[in-house]
């Protein structure tokens, strides 16, 4: 390896050419989602937030650089300053199905908040960087997501995504194991 083409450290926490923020989100990509979060509720992990994500509520849908449709199971629990995410294909080519189909369960991404750079410059580094965008959308038409392949790089995939700043969780369609107590808000 020449270490002379690697970046320079600049601070115990940032190399020259660190752009990426935050860690935002952890995703495990599975075939059963109940099963899934009723073993994380039992380490604690919840209450779930579930979605369906589709054409129906996300836009612009993109799988390996061509327009598609698909459809996905998303749950959300929150945890800390971190989300944890599941995600299950229930149609359509995705990322998540070939994951599935090659890997079985487990931990497929993990997603960073890429320091309020905007949305285009986000997607241009990742790329420069030689790193494809190989699924992609906008849910509810405003909070855009891109996933990016970095498995040989790292051994895992980088998400990108930025939600607006007026941005709330819309009401999902249900809570698992049930919803949070009044007053308490997603």
């Amino acid at each position: 390896m020449d270490l002379s083409t690697l970046p320079s450290v600049v601070t115990n926490e940032t190399l020259s050419n660190t752009f990426l923020g935050n860690v935002v989100e952890l995703c495990i990509v599975t075939d059963d989602h109940i099963k899934t979060m009723e073993g994380l509720c039992k380490l604690g992990i919840g209450p779930w937030a579930v979605y369906t994500f589709s054409p129906e509520t996300v836009t612009d849908q993109t799988y390996r650089g061509i327009p598609c449709e698909f459809a996905l199971k998303v749950c959300f629990a929150k945890s800390g300053n971190m989300i944890w995410e599941l995600m299950q294909p229930l149609w359509g080519p995705s990322i998540f199905q070939d994951f599935l189909d090659q890997c079985g369960t487990g931990f497929h991404h993990i997603a960073y908040d890429c320091n309020d750079m905007p949305w285009e410059q986000r997607i241009a580094d990742l790329e420069q960087r030689g790193f494809e965008m190989v699924q992609s959308g906008k849910w509810q038409g405003r909070n855009s997501f891109a996933f990016f392949d970095t498995q040989d790089a790292t051994g895992t995939t980088f998400e990108t995504y930025v939600f607006p700043d007026d941005w709330d969780y819309p009401e999902p369609e249900s809570w698992f194991p049930s919803r949070p107590a009044e007053g308490l808000t997603w």
